[in-house]
Parts: structure tokens; sequence; C-alpha cells
């Protein structure tokens, strides 16, 4: 059969003219790419991508001066109403919500209905939501704390059997004090501290023995995260309580807080430094199991035994 002849219009000719006309476009197309590969990385340093459920943009900034390098925005407004409701005493609406958070309802509407379902807060009879536990649960269930309760405890129950007193166990969160875990006496009278009270570390016993038994990178650490920051003659005070708790070992102070009580507190150690406060707060009943100062013995006794049975190894604080 004779060869098609290749002429202009001809079948023919319009293959070869297709082909041609791809392969210009393949070569420009990457021309494009590899002009782009060839970017500096100021001019590569930002992107934008969308994210299909929320439709917000997420910024990746690599060269943030506060060394910021991801946005995610719906994650951000999660953590910012966790962080409202955790300092609010009653349960909020979501019309209160929005305005202290800059934010509108709808914008708001779909996180909370997720946060509500994973646990993280509930709402009450009224429409108020609040925080629930979740969190500090979830911080309990980390291998150090976990195991620091599970040696303390025991010694902690027999401490309270001995002195007639209850105890608590606290440890240091953002510049402040919680108590994580307590043992109550078999007295009938007696005072407790609940699992979760927080409270500034400059203003408590427990906070002042673990202030006081921290090395200087950690001292500087947890001042940072002081709110409100103390003034120079508040810090000066603080400061000379923690040098003499440390000569002594342990610390005893009138309560400021319920009158009758008499805090006292000894280090629980652990790599060197204060992993946590084993803490009475001594009510002057009468009669008294044990007298104040024969207490005193017996708690540093307890937190020695529970030190001693922490990984020396593990100095987180």
């Amino acid at each position: 059969m004779a060869p098609v002849p290749f002429t202009p219009g001809s079948r023919r000719c319009m293959r070869y003219s297709s082909r041609a006309h791809c392969d210009s476009v393949t070569q420009f197309l990457l021309a494009v790419l590899l002009a782009n590969m060839t970017l500096t990385r100021p001019q590569m340093k930002k992107a934008r991508v969308a994210t299909d459920e929320t439709d917000e943009i997420d910024e990746i900034d690599a060269d943030s001066a506060s060394g910021r390098r991801y946005r995610a925005p719906a994650l951000e407004k999660g953590l910012e109403i966790l962080e409202l409701l955790a300092g609010e005493a009653r349960p909020m609406l979501l019309s209160a919500i929005g305005p202290r958070l800059g934010r509108s309802t709808n914008e708001l509407f779909r996180m909370m209905q997720v946060l509500q379902y994973r646990g993280f807060i509930d709402q009450d009879a009224g429409g108020g939501y609040r925080l629930t536990d979740k969190l500090f649960s979830l911080g309990m269930e980390q291998p150090r704390t976990r195991n620091l309760l599970e040696v303390a405890l025991p010694a902690m129950r027999q401490l309270a059997v001995t002195i007639g007193q209850s105890c608590h166990l606290a440890v240091h969160s953002k510049g402040q004090i919680v108590v994580i875990a307590r043992m109550e006496s078999d007295e009938q009278i007696g005072f407790t501290v609940r699992v979760g009270y927080r409270r500034s570390l400059l203003k408590t016993t427990s906070g002042a023995v673990l202030y006081a038994h921290q090395n200087d990178h950690t001292r500087k650490r947890w001042a940072a995260m002081w709110e409100p920051q103390p003034s120079a003659q508040e810090l000066a005070t603080f400061l000379q309580r923690c040098d003499s708790i440390r000569g002594r070992g342990h610390e005893m102070a009138v309560s400021g807080f319920v009158a009758g009580v008499t805090d006292i507190s000894a280090p629980v150690m652990r790599g060197g430094q204060a992993a946590a406060a084993l803490t009475v707060p001594f009510v002057h009943s009468n009669p008294l199991r044990l007298p104040m100062e024969e207490t005193v013995g017996h708690i540093e006794a307890a937190a020695r035994e529970i030190s001693e049975q922490l990984l020396h190894s593990d100095s987180r604080v």
C-alpha cells in the first residue's frame, strides 16, 4: 500500500501538528517548574494551605521573628476556648465566650460541639459551658506523674495513720502549685485540700519548698511564668524564705488561708531537685495524736522514703 502523502490539511499532518503542540506545552510546563524550584528561601518562606474541613488558611512562616513556624487557626481556636474556660469559676454561655475571644458565635459553634463530644467541656442545664477534668486526667497519665503517685500513695497513707492528720502532694504547674494526691486522716475532725487545687507558687508553703530545691535554670524558667510578677520587695522576701527552707530541709508556717492550721512541708527529691512537696495542713485539735514538733520528723521521713524509690536519673520537674 502506498504511504499517505504528507500534505497540508491531511489527517497525518494534523497528527504531527497536535503532537508538536503537546511537546511545546510539556516543555513550557517543565521550564516553569524548574524556574519555581530555583526560587530563593525568602521567596518561598510563606505557603498557604486551605483545609477541606474548615476552609481556613494555615500559614507556614519559617522566618518568623518569634520562632513560630506553623499556624493552625482551628487548633488555636480550640485551645483559646479551653484556656478561657479554665480561668472561669462559673459556666459560660456561648454568647459570652465569643466576645471574650473576639470571635463570632457561628465561628465557635462547631468547635464547641467537638470539644463537648470529646469530653473536654460540658454544658449545664442553663446552657453554660465549663471545663471538665479530662485535661487534668490526661496530665496525670504521664509516666513520670503516674510513677510518682504509685510510689507516694502508700507512704502518704501510712503517714496519715501515724500522725492523725491529712496530707497532700503538690507539684509545679505553670508558675503555680497543683495538688495531685491527698490522703485523709482517720480522725473525726480534720482538714483536707482537694485534688486539682491550684494557687500561686509564691503564696503557698508547698510552692516555697518546691522553689527552694531547684537549680538556677529551673528557678528562672518558673519565675518567667508568674502572673502577676511580684514586686522587688516581694521577690526578695520570697527568695530569703527559700534560702532558709533549703538550709532546714522543710518548712513550717501558719496558714494564711485557714485559722488554726499550720502548714508543714518537705521536698520529695528526684534527680537532685524537688519533684513534689509533701505537705500536712496540721490542725491544732484537742487531743492531738502527735505534737507538731514530732510530726515534722515523720513528714521528712515519708518524703525521704518516696524520694528513694523514684528514678534518680529522671530530673524533670
